[in-house]
């Protein structure tokens, strides 16, 4: 509770509008997703909503497609919720599985992938682009 406390008020004291995680692998604590909502963004190496959820990511989240003899894969832009991996989709691209992948080739073109999204996400969100009504995300015009 004590680092939620702290969290929040370094958040609101700098007038923080918008939370862009990448590689944070901790669970944040639901009041604070709660109070933040639909303004936290996230990136994830798959193809949400599958290979999402505790304990998926990294090399972990390519094992498991490629055992899953998936032809495709890709990265998602969400935003968070207080589960894992669960919240409303901004943006997603995919790219081929080859056949003689490894999770870490296959992680190669994944993480090009999420370097293209997330910035593009990110000035969506900026630039007032991004909604979210019924749970969906929507991209403006």
């Amino acid at each position: 509770m004590h680092f939620e406390q702290e969290l929040m008020q370094a958040m609101r004291s700098n007038d923080i509008d918008m939370i862009a995680l990448a590689g944070y692998l901790k669970k944040l604590p639901d009041g604070f997703v709660g109070a933040f909502e639909h303004r936290i963004l996230n990136v994830h190496p798959a193809l949400l909503p599958s290979f999402g959820g505790s304990g998926l990511y990294g090399l972990r989240v390519h094992e498991a497609v490629l055992a899953r003899g998936c032809k495709v894969s890709g990265a998602t832009v969400h935003f968070v919720t207080k589960d894992y991996d669960a919240g409303p989709i901004i943006l997603q691209k995919s790219c081929p599985v080859i056949e003689n992948d490894t999770p870490e080739s296959l992680q190669h073109r994944v993480r090009d992938i999420e370097f293209e999204i997330y910035p593009k996400a990110i000035q969506l969100f900026a630039q007032g682009k991004v909604s979210v009504v019924n749970n969906r995300a929507h991209i403006l015009s």
